[in-house]
């Protein structure tokens, strides 16, 4: 069975991210079979759009156009996290995010939503992007998440508190469960009871921002509110204990046999160094591990250019 991971991020991990694709094409043998980079999700800054981490600054249309021929000239769509659970209608025509879906919309880059508002503003003036509902929703109910794999999304992102709880998984009809996507590393505690007031949080310093930059007097650069949490920067091996961790075992011992083999590594906020050691726990048959985190990571340092 094909494996599919969908992996940080466009923007900040673009070398990193190039580094990965171009080993996985030229040494497949050291990478489990079947393996695929399904997309590369992420967003540019500027994007009032954005989700699920911050993500300030402004970008230019030419490395948008850069980004979008490197990632796709792979075969690999980007997958816009257009996520802000804070939007209204007054945010739909923010000239740069509809001049970014214009740009990238080829019918193979994607989208993922929370907003309904959002959503729908995405499938009438954009119906070429395939729509990914998000584990932002935080669907915590089984049959939440079957009436919403009823619905037209490519695939529906889990809530990571279902990981490992395997009475509630098997509950999902065998023919869907390919287009659920699983959070593998989720850096969440479990059941954590502010992820909902972090999420808009972020949201709201998306649209603070939006509101800044088109205040044309002010000189001042803009400072997002910073929403207090330790658990935001967890390392890979900070997490093994929780009881929503996915170990790379599970992956292919449990999830794979029961059909589900779509997998997200999250980290868009992470150094380069912690999202590549996920890749290699995941991606890389244990034999090779140590040769390609050290390829790797000499690439990542310029020292090691046939990665590349």
């Amino acid at each position: 069975m094909e494996i599919n991971f969908h992996i940080p991020d466009f923007t900040n991990h673009l070398y990193l991210n190039t580094i990965l694709i171009n080993s996985i094409s030229k040494y497949p043998e050291y990478f489990h079979d079947g393996l695929r980079i399904a997309s590369v999700f992420g967003n540019f800054g500027g994007c009032v759009w954005n989700g699920g981490r911050f993500l300030g600054g402004n970008t230019d249309m030419d490395f948008v156009k850069h980004v979008a021929e490197a990632i796709n000239s792979k075969n690999i769509p980007l997958r816009f996290t257009h996520t802000n659970p804070m939007l209204e209608k007054k945010h739909l025509g923010d000239p740069f995010c509809n001049q970014v879906m214009r740009m990238c919309n080829n019918g193979f880059n994607e989208a993922i939503v929370m907003s309904p508002v959002l959503e729908e503003y995405i499938r009438e003036n954009y119906p070429d992007y395939p729509i990914t509902s998000s584990t932002c929703k935080q669907i915590e109910n089984i049959d939440g998440v079957k009436e919403e794999l009823k619905k037209d999304y490519k695939y529906v992102v889990l809530d990571y508190n279902f990981n490992n709880r395997f009475d509630q998984l098997e509950q999902i009809d065998e023919k869907d469960r390919a287009r659920c996507e699983v959070l593998v590393n989720a850096c969440c505690t479990p059941k954590c009871k502010r992820r909902g007031e972090h999420y808009r949080s972020i949201g709201l310093d998306q649209i603070a921002e939006w509101e800044h930059k088109k205040d044309m007097l002010s000189k001042k650069p803009f400072i997002a509110k910073e929403f207090a949490c330790d658990f935001m920067n967890n390392g890979p091996y900070a997490i093994t204990d929780y009881v929503t961790y996915i170990s790379p075992q599970a992956v292919f011992e449990k999830y794979l046999p029961m059909g589900f083999n779509n997998f997200k590594i999250e980290g868009r906020t992470l150094p380069d160094i912690c999202l590549l050691e996920y890749y290699i726990i995941y991606m890389v048959k244990p034999e090779y591990q140590n040769k390609i985190r050290l390829d790797m990571l000499q690439a990542l340092t310029g020292k090691h250019k046939y990665f590349i």
